[in-house]
């Protein structure tokens, strides 16, 4: 095992006797650095191996050991290093002013050996402690980082899997919901600085907003295989049937919201989504007829994303529609079908979204 490097401390004065003096006194136990200039201690102090402590004089030419003891400060590299000044201003004045600048000790000459070693000791194991406790405080915070980490990825994990689990009962939908979730995720950050969005299109929102929209046709498994997997155009009885869908998610993750004991936002987003995003701005969508502002920001984002995929996605009742005709059909929707804004937003980063398609086109 290798042993441990002794504590370095920087000893500052211009009189060379009293670095002799503190040197021989100090030598035997530590690693002692000198300097005779406060600019030659800032440099010392700056450079490895690092000093654990300093004894800095007071009065010195130049640059007194105030100053330098405001620049070891006022420096990051320095600003944790432990200063004891050493003077011969033996007034409880100038003691005052060291320690209300921020020093560790005061010692006063003539220096008497037993309390230099006492007070050196002293201030050694009051650093090793603050170190120890702020390497203690570091991995406490980086533990607490891996696991708020660890439990975002396996939130997000377990959102995939649900949705997937619906996925499968639909063989039309491939990648439509990382898709939507792209889509969704850049029609937000485009809104972000809109005064109607900015206050809630924030980081967090934005994040949580793309998370939950990947449950937003999870009521899909209710819906029985004859008409979810039905190789055309639906009925209206059918078609009836297939729009309870969008109830029977909002309800699966209320469900889920029940079974914690604080609210979760990203369920309470998750359940916007899947309950109203085939609400339309005009009133005429489903399941509630839900108008303009009464529909969430987050279903009317979803609203846009779901029938722009829909329609460059080809199906087994469709072909895919072209980028330019999606374009227009999108267009033609603004205040009926869309958010007038939320159109807007869509039209200036068309190109943005087109290449998401293009990009995580089904096989």
């Amino acid at each position: 095992m290798a042993l441990q490097e002794p504590p370095t401390l920087l000893i500052v004065d211009d009189a060379v006797e009293n670095l002799t003096v503190l040197n021989a006194l100090l030598a035997p136990c530590y690693r002692v650095r000198v300097a005779t200039t406060g600019e030659k201690a800032l440099s010392i102090a700056r450079s490895a191996p690092r000093p654990d402590l300093i004894l800095l004089d007071v009065m010195m030419p130049v640059m007194d050991g105030y100053e330098v003891f405001a620049r070891l400060r006022a420096d990051p590299a320095t600003c944790d290093i432990p200063v004891i000044f050493v003077t011969a201003m033996d007034s409880s004045e100038a003691e005052l002013r060291g320690l209300e600048l921020g020093a560790q000790d005061y010692l006063t000459k003539p220096l008497v050996q037993p309390i230099v070693l006492a007070r050196v000791r002293n201030q050694l194991e009051l650093k090793q402690a603050r170190d120890l406790m702020a390497n203690q405080n570091a991995w406490l915070e980086a533990e607490v980082a891996r696991r708020l980490e660890e439990n975002d990825i396996t939130q997000e994990m377990g959102i995939l899997a649900l949705a997937h689990l619906a996925e499968t009962r639909d063989s039309e939908t491939g990648n439509h919901i990382l898709r939507t979730q792209k889509y969704v995720k850049e029609l937000a950050g485009g809104l972000r600085e809109h005064p109607r969005f900015a206050a809630t299109l924030d980081d967090r929102y934005i994040t949580l907003l793309h998370r939950s929209a990947a449950l937003h046709d999870i009521g899909k498994v209710g819906i029985p295989d004859q008409i979810l997997r039905k190789p055309g155009p639906l009925s209206a009885d059918e078609w009836t049937v297939m729009k309870t869908h969008s109830a029977l998610g909002a309800r699966a993750i209320e469900m889920a919201e029940r079974e914690v004991s604080r609210p979760i936002a990203f369920l309470g987003l998750a359940k916007e989504i899947a309950h109203w995003h085939h609400e339309k701005w005009d009133g005429s969508g489903y399941p509630d007829g839900l108008a303009g502002e009464q529909i969430p920001i987050s279903a009317r984002l979803m609203a846009v994303a779901d029938v722009f995929d829909a329609l460059v996605t080809p199906r087994v009742y469709k072909p895919a529609f072209s980028f330019a005709e999606t374009r227009n059909i999108i267009a033609e929707g603004r205040g009926k079908h869309f958010d007038p804004d939320v159109t807007d937003a869509f039209m200036q980063i068309f190109d943005v979204l087109a290449d998401i398609a293009r990009r995580h086109a089904d096989p």
